[in-house]
């Protein structure tokens, strides 16, 4: 059942904003289409209450806002992983943040599963946090240092390499119920912007006391 749930939820795990990426060239018409895309966008916070189609959520803001979840909309949630989980080969997300060294600090780290990899590679502006970015990539080795761990991530013939804290959230991907929708519980919802408020075609709650990082 979770290997039906991850590639959905995935496509709203990815890029935020495609400025992040050189332009390609594009004929017209497909620009005239990409225009027309919704706007995506995240709305991180906990549940007020669940029915149906229609789920009102606190956002980390402190705004209520209603989210319209799509027909077929999907859910999962996160599991705790350990940074000693991280092995080369692993294909991971980690939202960081420039560090004062001139490297990347972690902010979080996803462990994606095996069936999910290489899937929304690449390097992308991210909003957990003002000037913070999200990779997708593949990890090329990780080293224990005095301060948690290094890893040097690899996309698209491309090398990064990421600190991580101790102390830094590490999860995985973990399957999930509407039953899991109660008020209260902490959601990462990635979403399109529409009139009526956002639209919704997957959510990813947070269960066992362990919350959404991204």
């Amino acid at each position: 059942m979770i290997r039906n749930i991850l590639p959905t939820l995935l496509l709203g795990l990815t890029v935020i904003a495609s400025t992040a990426l050189p332009a390609a060239p594009v004929h017209s018409e497909d620009q005239k289409a990409e225009d027309q895309k919704p706007e995506q966008i995240h709305v991180r916070g906990s549940i007020v209450s669940y029915s149906g189609s229609a789920l009102k959520v606190k956002t980390r803001e402190g705004e209520t806002v209603d989210v319209t979840l799509a027909d077929g909309w999907k859910l999962a949630s996160v599991a705790n992983a350990a940074v000693t989980d991280i092995k080369p080969g692993d294909f991971v997300g980690i939202a960081s943040l420039p560090s004062a060294d001139g490297g990347d600090g972690a902010l979080e780290v996803l462990i994606f599963p095996p069936a999910m990899k290489g899937a929304g590679e690449g390097s992308y502006g991210w909003d957990l946090k003002p000037n913070s970015s999200m990779t997708n990539a593949t990890v090329a080795d990780a080293v224990k240092g005095v301060d948690g761990r290094t890893v040097t991530v690899s996309y698209h013939g491309k090398e990064k390499t990421i600190a991580i804290p101790d102390g830094t959230p590490v999860v995985t991907i973990a399957p999930a119920t509407k039953d899991d929708l109660v008020a209260g519980a902490v959601v990462f919802i990635p979403a399109e912007k529409a009139a009526s408020g956002p639209l919704a075609h997957q959510v990813l709650v947070g269960k066992n006391g362990v919350v959404p990082p991204m």
